[in-house]
């Protein structure tokens, strides 16, 4: 094994023992159910883990990523030869001060909108059709139903590795953009706080249930995908120029455009993270012969692949 590999686990080791996992399969806590598996994984239960997390990639330079859901990636056949880390139940919390809400960023975001409607408070409902984590869903301003988390995002704890302590950012100095941010790089986030409005029950609940049908109706869900492929580019959708552009007639290997959603791509079983890969560039290919766009990729790429 890599000597920085095995660095790395003797410094996790030390604080986390036995939870320090070597070639731990990631294709299950991914929607894709795709790729291979990562040198070391450490489901962190505290900030004992991150201290330890950063110390062992400060010293071993080996590169760090964080998954939550894992519902926006694609995980190379090959694996990743690094730390992947992911939030434990301890970072699954809520509390309320008045109109605002505090989570941890293991909180489903679906379950933090039922946390809202609990209170009664408004402007997250469009959370319950986004199946991330509140971590991932900051970091990414991931959004729905033409609302977004910049939207109601006021603070967000984050921690830097190469600080190695947390400390919070002002959503102003996130520079929060479409499916973007600027929190910064090498950082994991761990909570995050949202400004909400009171709000009738039974019209938050009412939202919900249509921002459900509407997935329910409008994605293919039974089946393993990543959730939206492409970022809309500017004044237009992905799906409408993959499907004028006969994206949906695509296929690599098992993995295939979406029948019920062009921006969506299938990895039926026997598909391989490759085959994703290929189909995603094949994609973007047709449409940028066709109308001049370049669509760019919403899907995160974990590890190596081979470009075309």
């Amino acid at each position: 094994m890599d000597e920085r590999v095995e660095a790395a686990a003797r410094i996790l080791g030390d604080g986390a023992g036995p939870r320090v996992r070597r070639d731990f399969a990631l294709a299950p806590l991914t929607s894709f159910r795709l790729g291979g598996p990562a040198a070391l994984y450490l489901e962190v239960e505290g900030a004992e883990d991150l201290d330890a997390v950063a110390q062992a990639s400060a010293e071993t330079g080996l590169p760090v990523v964080v998954i939550g859901k894992g519902s926006n990636l694609l995980v190379s056949d090959r694996g990743f030869p690094g730390i992947v880390i992911r939030l434990g139940r301890p970072f699954r919390w809520t509390a309320r001060d008045g109109d605002r809400l505090t989570a941890g960023a293991a909180m489903p975001l679906p379950a933090l909108a039922g946390v809202a409607l609990s209170h009664a408070l408004s402007g997250l409902s469009f959370g319950v059709a986004i199946p991330a984590s509140l971590g991932g869903a900051v970091r990414m301003n991931a959004g729905a139903h033409g609302h977004s988390l910049d939207e109601v995002v006021e603070a967000v704890e984050v921690y830097p590795l190469a600080e190695a302590r947390s400390r919070w950012v002002d959503a102003a100095d996130a520079d929060f953009a479409y499916r973007s941010s600027a929190l910064p790089d090498g950082s994991v986030v761990v909570a995050a706080r949202v400004a909400l409005t009171p709000g009738d029950p039974t019209e938050i609940r009412r939202d919900m249930d249509e921002a459900r049908d509407w997935r329910r109706r409008t994605q293919p869900l039974a089946e393993p995908n990543c959730g939206s492929v492409f970022k809309n580019p500017p004044g237009d959708h992905a799906a409408r120029l993959v499907e004028e552009a006969g994206g949906k007639e695509l296929s690599v290997g098992r993995a295939r455009v979406s029948e019920k959603h062009a921006n969506f791509v299938i990895a039926a079983p026997g598909s391989t993270a490759a085959d994703v890969h290929r189909l995603i560039g094949l994609v973007r290919d047709r449409v940028r012969e066709r109308f001049g766009v370049d669509l760019e990729p919403e899907v995160h790429r974990v590890g190596a692949f081979d470009e075309p």
